[in-house]
């Protein structure tokens, strides 16, 4: 049977390792940052091996330490899920549940929903919510799940596709007044465009419509990395911009934005919940199960609705 010591230590080390950082291992833990040091360099000499290397800007993982890290993670996290289960049993799930998510229109109103709805069914959960323009590192920053517009770009991800968001291209009416309103796609070319990303000498959008599929090339006047900002730009007359229907409702609906080419699609933005790992406590397992089919249901009648195997998933998914 293990030393009780050596499987604290290896909680340590995990915690240590997931952050990359003994402070913020230590604000993590609530313990004093020379106790986590001088315990991490105690469990590396009872084994004969460094698995930290330490500088006064960073900290790496050995090799030795990076094997060692797959391994202990699996074991801390199943551990951490088995106590979470007793808890779960006895008075449900519980504890602080930290998400993180972009600051979209459409995020700001379904997720603000969901949230509520979850914390009154679950009153042990304490959620917060931040927004973020990118997605976070989930282990360093201390998240449990993130909401993601698009796959990350890390493999290493467990990702749950909830959602597919309509794009389809917009402007505003005295824009189209002055510059004329395209017939086909080709005729976008002569047009001043609004890009959602960074601009290339060879920025093209890809169009749907039914089964056929073509390519646009367009030239930036104005681009942002925000639909938010590119949508304001869209707003002020500065050029057709293609954006997710869901977040311009309100713009069509008030005349500030017109759909341009309506038959015509940009390729659907797919909407994740993204984690670290598929080993989850009670409070992430029922949350995820929770805003997953809400989102789902909220969004489907809003943008391209999930295949037959995609939606079996979501309501397969059981809450704690």
């Amino acid at each position: 049977m293990a030393h009780p010591q050596v499987l604290r230590d290896m909680a340590l080390f995990v915690e240590v390792a997931k952050r990359k950082s003994f402070s913020q291992a230590a604000v993590a833990l609530d313990v004093p940052i020379s106790s986590l040091s001088r315990r991490i360099t105690q469990f590396e000499t009872s084994i004969g091996l460094r698995l930290l290397d330490r500088t006064t800007r960073k900290l790496v993982l050995t090799p030795h330490g990076e094997a060692y890290y797959e391994q202990a993670t699996r074991l801390v996290e199943e551990a951490q899920r088995t106590f979470d289960e007793l808890i779960a049993q006895a008075k449900g799930p519980s504890g602080l549940l930290k998400v993180a998510a972009p600051p979209d229109p459409w995020v700001v109103d379904h997720l603000s929903v969901v949230t509520a709805e979850f914390s009154a069914r679950y009153a042990q959960v304490r959620v917060h919510l931040d927004l973020w323009p990118h997605l976070v590192d989930l282990a360093q920053d201390g998240y449990d799940l993130a909401l993601a517009v698009g796959a990350p770009r890390e493999t290493s991800m467990i990702t749950r596709k909830v959602a597919e968001l309509e794009n389809g291209l917009f402007a505003a009416p005295d824009y189209l007044g002055r510059a004329g309103r395209p017939e086909t796609p080709a005729d976008l070319a002569r047009h001043r465009a609004v890009l959602v990303g960074q601009p290339s000498a060879s920025s093209a959008w890809p169009l749907e419509r039914d089964d056929e599929v073509v390519s646009v090339a367009v030239g930036s006047t104005m681009s942002s990395n925000s639909q938010g900002m590119a949508r304001r730009f869209a707003v002020a007359g500065h050029g057709i911009a293609l954006l997710q229907a869901i977040d311009v409702e309100p713009d069509v609906e008030a005349g500030r934005l017109e759909r341009v080419l309506p038959e015509w699609r940009g390729s659907p933005s797919p909407v994740f919940i993204v984690t670290t790992s598929r080993l989850l406590p009670a409070k992430t397992r029922s949350f995820i199960a929770f805003a997953s089919r809400h989102l789902a249901e909220q969004l489907m009648h809003r943008g391209v609705t999930l295949d037959e195997a995609e939606l079996a998933a979501l309501y397969e998914l059981q809450e704690a």
